[in-house]
């Protein structure tokens, strides 16, 4: 059930208009693919930036997930729908993933996706943010988006100045409820490693015990609630009402504390319909839909 007060909105698939835009900063027209940035602990990663020649000076930043990049999926598609309507577009690999600049797809790198942790990917968020200051010739309006982990993150990284708005699409709510498991924690205490199953690699993606410790030295920095709470900026929180990955329920406390619509999307998986490879030329259905409702908040 819905904590009290919850404000819940039922999003139905409606048709989105294409819409125009006149340039309102002076950004020449950018397509940059595979570019690369320098993320925490001096590791390169990669980057892509899209500024359409109608752009209407509002860029949005999105964050992959656990297990993720920005390639995965139907995030491509995605970007087209926002850049075909003048938005800007820039999608990037957490530095730790587990990719490389040669292969930001799979995770050849399993030593850094072992060492990565959730301030390292606040951080890179922010040196993309960085890249951007230093690729545009003005920093236009930003709107970090995030996914699942990547949600998480943005909220974290939203206090940023640069940042005016937010969207969180399946996101965890805490970093702490990662952490909860006694036996699991005690077990990697002792090991100093535990392994998460990749379904689509069949990889045993390692993870260190410092990403533990670095949740335990960094535990307030890492407080999602507190920092919804002090966010005094617009936030879209967004979830399918059938994620088997990340509750529903995470999503509620999100909107709770920044007081706003809760936007459940019928019938949407963690993913809302897509998969990785997504050989379609189009969005998945729910996808779509999240994009359409996504394009109503920019608006």
């Amino acid at each position: 059930m819905p904590e009290p007060g919850l404000k819940i909105k039922i999003l139905l698939r409606i048709k989105v208009p294409k819409f125009g835009f006149k340039d309102k900063i002076k950004n020449r027209m950018r397509n940059l693919k595979n570019a690369i940035y320098t993320g925490s602990r001096n590791r390169q990663s990669l980057v892509d930036l899209t500024i359409p020649a109608d752009f209407n000076g509002q860029l949005i930043v999105f964050i992959h997930g656990y297990m993720g990049f920005k390639d995965w999926g139907a995030w491509n598609l995605m970007e087209q729908f926002f850049t075909a309507r003048g938005y800007g577009f820039c999608k990037f690999n957490i530095s730790h993933n587990g990719g490389t600049v040669e292969n930001g797809i799979d995770f050849p790198d399993l030593n850094a996706f072992a060492e990565n942790n959730y301030s390292m990917e606040i951080a890179d968020t922010l040196h993309v943010l960085d890249w951007l200051e230093n690729e545009l010739d003005t920093l236009p309006e930003i709107c970090l988006a995030g996914h699942s982990r990547g949600g998480g993150t943005a909220l974290l990284a939203a206090s940023d100045s640069r940042v005016s708005k937010v969207i969180t699409l399946s996101s965890i709510c805490s970093v702490e409820q990662r952490f909860s498991d006694a036996e699991m924690i005690s077990d990697w205490q002792e090991k100093g490693v535990r392994y998460g199953k990749n379904q689509r690699t069949h990889q045993e993606m390692p993870h260190n015990i410092s990403q533990y410790t670095d949740f335990l030295e960094n535990r307030s920095t890492l407080d999602i609630e507190k920092a919804c709470r002090e966010l005094h900026k617009p936030v879209m929180v967004i979830h399918g009402d059938e994620d088997t990955s990340v509750s529903i329920t995470e999503s509620e406390r999100i909107a709770t504390w920044t007081n706003t619509e809760l936007h459940i999307i019928h019938g949407a998986d963690h993913v809302y319909g897509a998969s990785q490879p997504w050989l379609k030329d189009v969005l998945p259905e729910k996808l779509e839909e999240v994009c359409g409702y996504m394009l109503e908040f920019l608006q």
